[in-house]
């Protein structure tokens, strides 16, 4: 038989690179959920609109990136078991970071009328068809690069991007949120966008040096007669199921992040500064929590871990959602960094490993893609478009939302309970456990296995 050298796990590199590419991701969402709720409702739609309706219309373009995630899952989950992790990581950083550099070009309501809000949609679909993949892929890649009993902490570095990508937009927009609103609306909001290029150069020189994991070299020299979406869809659509319900707890972080920006600013008037400071603020302690939960991760489980978080940020949405009502900043810094900085860090940490140990190394970055696309088309759509829904069209209802954020916590938390703890297997266990009798039996009709042996 055929010996196949494996590459060496690099486990550093790969949570680096992994970590990259979600900062864009999330620098991304971050940016243009703070536009939404502060410039793009004014220069995307017309002047005539009240102000809760052109919100509205706002966040239903963030939602439009969402709900095309399933499609591109779909497309670019297989062609990450196919081609590889990293051919889909570089694919999707070009395609996140051009669109949103795009997005700084556009011409606004004022110049091309109706046509604005057009492009803008357009722009955002082909974004959210390249998102899809991004995650799931530098997921497995970190996941399979990873020592054994460090996975969760390796992998928690993924979503680290969250809090970073959160933390440099915040950097790059607050300086020209301060300015003058004539500035702002002229030419100021396009300048965040465009550093978006800044991010992709740096992402794409860390990327280009990355190997493939060995998990992934030693399941692409068995050739099986069955699609790797097929496969996962035909015997693992429980656990793209269950992803996909507990990926819907993402909800109350772009509830956090776009909603509650445009509640306190629209509703109550509060200055615009000093709530984008309340995100940047738990963006920025969020970045040492979520490598800590990570350690937890691998100490107390998987599941324990994204339990304590879900049931966190759920319940802690309500009161921080209050105290924005109140008007009082040290109520409303207190409680959204225990929010995000806290709990949500500690979803983040933990959701990687957990969601993805759910699936065999052959079919993973399919059944992680299109489980947590859903889960985040979802989340994403309803998060704050029904927020903003909720809060009326004075923006200044508080309890509908709360509900919401209840509702995503219950239905993550509950779905988290039927799945196996898995931190005491190792990823080759991972490939047996996670396999019925009758998986195994269709796999293994394939051609003879050679054999796999790890590099010198």
């Amino acid at each position: 038989m055929t010996e196949i050298a494996l590459p060496k796990k690099t486990p550093a590199k790969a949570a680096v690179a992994a970590w990259i590419g979600t900062t864009l991701e999330y620098y991304d969402f971050a940016v243009y959920g703070t536009a939404s709720a502060l410039v793009l409702n004014v220069l995307f739609f017309s002047p005539k609109l009240p102000e809760g309706i052109s919100v509205l219309l706002s966040m239903m373009t963030l939602a439009v990136g969402y709900v095309v995630r399933p499609i591109g899952a779909l497309i670019l989950g297989p062609l990450g078991d196919r081609f590889g992790r990293k051919f889909v990581m570089m694919l999707t950083l070009f395609g996140i970071g051009g669109c949103t550099f795009l997005i700084g070009c556009l011409p606004t309501y004022a110049q091309v009328g109706a046509l604005a809000p057009i492009l803008l949609v357009v722009i955002r679909v082909i974004q959210g068809l390249c998102v899809s993949g991004e995650q799931a892929s530098a997921i497995s890649m970190s996941l399979e690069h990873s020592p054994e009993r460090r996975r969760g902490f390796i992998t928690s570095f993924t979503t680290l991007g969250a809090s970073s990508g959160t933390l440099l937009s915040m950097v790059v927009f607050l300086p020209f949120a301060a300015l003058p609103e004539a500035d702002l609306l002229g030419w100021a909001w396009r300048i965040p966008f465009w550093f978006s290029a800044i991010v992709v150069v740096a992402a794409y020189l860390i990327r280009r040096h990355m190997q493939e994991p060995p998990a992934f070299v030693a399941t692409q020299a068995i050739k099986v007669n069955i699609a790797p979406l097929n496969q996962a869809v035909r015997f693992h659509w429980r656990a793209i199921l269950r992803v996909a319900c507990c990926a819907l707890i993402a909800g109350t972080s772009y509830m956090m992040q776009t909603f509650s920006v445009a509640f306190g600013t629209g509703g109550y008037k509060l200055d615009k500064s000093t709530m984008l400071l309340v995100t940047t603020l738990s963006a920025v302690i969020a970045l040492g929590i979520t490598p800590l939960s990570g350690f937890l991760v691998d100490k107390l489980g998987r599941r324990t871990m994204f339990l304590i978080g879900t049931i966190g940020v759920g319940t802690t949405m309500v009161p921080y959602l209050w105290s924005i009502t109140t008007g009082n900043w040290a109520l409303i810094f207190l409680l959204g960094i225990v929010n995000y900085s806290l709990f949500y860090s500690i979803v983040n940490a933990s959701w990687p490993s957990f969601f993805a140990e759910m699936f065999p190394s052959r079919v993973r970055v399919s059944g992680l893609a299109v489980g947590t696309q859903i889960g985040f088309a979802a989340s994403g759509a309803i998060g704050p478009v029904l927020a903003t829904a909720l809060a009326g069209t004075t923006l200044t209802g508080w309890v509908g939302p709360s509900v919401l954020a209840l509702g995503f916590m219950l239905v993550a938390g509950v779905s988290a309970l039927t799945a196996k703890e898995t931190r005491r297997y190792t990823l080759d266990e991972l490939d047996d456990v996670q396999q019925s009798e009758h998986e195994k039996a269709a796999v293994t009709a394939a051609t003879a296995l050679p054999t796999v042996a790890p590099a010198s």
